[in-house]
């Protein structure tokens, strides 16, 4: 079996686990339960507490002390017994803490799977910038298939969706440990020092100014995802309450038109290694976001008779908006640490942006959205994505005028050695 085989499995599971549930979880919530919709939002907010620290500490034991494939099959096993216990929870306190407990377990395997596979594809002597996003794209269909099964089978307000979350989970996590070991780097050092001793000399990362600005956007960017997963599906069927768009397909079927992003960012992946080669990482990452103010702004003018068309680019351009940060990012990180705190890295890179970034997005939308743009009559949706796309352009002027970072095609050929 060969290593890219490996990855795509690796990959494909990674996402499965996460797709089976999270896009279906609502309706078990307010269908199965009929619990309280106050509660609900803190739900989502697992994701984001567990991010701001859980990545970077188990980057920093992978860095020093437990193999990487080994610490995140044991994430992914804990994980999934976790997800067993869900259908046990009877009431909706005690189903924030567990799934908090489930999300303490699986995001930090987000960082940790892409430490796991570009040092396999090093090990391997293979291109990580060419070989690593039609890999990486494995990892979006196992969410679209695992959407679809939750569905296909009836199981989108049952408690089997965390079953089958649960059993992928702990397949993946045996799986792992035949993968090629991830061996720690930062074992050996002449430093003494308390910071050292522990691993925490990753977050001098912040000291480096480049660095440091790349991970305040990063933080931005997180924003942004958290703000077309919040509300992207209940602006489409908010259009129920026009008249003239009240049976319209975007009504019926406004999941199945948001799942359209996900199917974008398959493609993007793909074209990630071109777009890199040919522009470099910061001009990639520009591009996504230009192609967040895109995302927003077709959502503001758009409507299911004459402007579906701008419904339907919007969830297109998703996909660069994605991957072209996420993917790029995880590259610059890539290339500018050293290999003895690299998973510690990767870890502060997804505690900005499904941390901080998740929680300063739904905070600070939630907050803006119900003061300046609710009325008895319901949410101004034109203003709100208006104001979500010059949010959007304003970090997209402040990261190419203050971002500076130069294009060195031998940087990127190296990660693949």
């Amino acid at each position: 079996m060969s290593i890219k085989f490996r990855l795509i499995v690796m990959s494909f599971l990674q996402f499965f686990v996460w797709g089976a549930w999270l896009i279906t979880v609502a309706n078990y919530w307010f269908g199965t339960r009929q619990w309280d919709g106050a509660q609900f939002g803190a739900i989502f907010s697992t994701m984001g507490i567990a991010s701001i620290f859980m990545p970077t500490l188990c980057g920093i034991i992978a860095d020093r002390w437990v193999n990487a494939e080994k610490l995140y099959g044991i994430l992914h096993i804990l994980g999934g017994l976790t997800l067993l216990y869900v259908p046990q929870v009877t009431n909706p306190v005690d189903f924030f803490w567990v799934i908090l407990v489930a999300m303490l377990f699986y995001m930090p395997t987000i960082a940790l799977s892409n430490s796991v596979a570009y040092n396999a594809l090093k090990k391997g002597n293979l291109n990580v910038v060419k070989d690593f996003p039609p890999i990486r794209v494995w990892g979006t269909v196992g969410f679209i298939v695992a959407m679809w099964i939750t569905n296909l089978t009836g199981n989108k307000a049952s408690e089997n969706q965390f079953y089958i979350a649960a059993i992928a989970a702990i397949g993946l996590g045996i799986y792992s440990f035949t993968l090629p070991k991830c061996m720690p780097e930062g074992k050996t050092t002449d430093s003494k020092s308390f910071v050292d001793l522990i691993g925490l000399s990753s977050f001098k990362l912040f000291a480096n100014y480049k660095l440091a600005l790349f991970f305040l956007f990063s933080m931005f960017l997180g924003a942004a995802l958290q703000l077309t997963n919040a509300y992207g599906d209940v602006y489409l069927d908010d259009f129920k309450r026009l008249p003239e768009y009240s049976d319209s397909l975007v009504v019926k079927y406004s999941t199945l038109i948001m799942s359209i992003s996900q199917v974008s960012e398959t493609l993007f992946i793909l074209a990630i290694p071109f777009f890199l080669k040919r522009f470099g990482i910061k001009q990639v990452m520009l591009l996504s976001m230009v192609a967040w103010v895109l995302r927003f702004g077709l959502f503001a003018y758009g409507n299911p008779g004459d402007g579906l068309w701008m419904i339907f680019v919007s969830c297109i351009v998703y996909g660069m908006a994605f991957d072209f940060f996420n993917i790029s990012g995880s590259l610059f990180v890539e290339t500018s640490t050293d290999s003895t705190i690299r998973s510690s890295a990767q870890g502060l890179f997804m505690m900005m942006t499904n941390g901080f970034g998740a929680i300063f997005g739904s905070i600070t939308s939630g907050y803006v959205i119900e003061k300046y743009f609710t009325t008895s009559a319901g949410k101004d949706w034109h203003t709100i994505w208006l104001s979500f796309a010059i949010y959007a352009l304003v970090i997209t002027i402040a990261f190419a005028i203050f971002f500076k970072h130069k294009h060195n095609p031998a940087d990127i050929e190296q990660v693949g050695h």
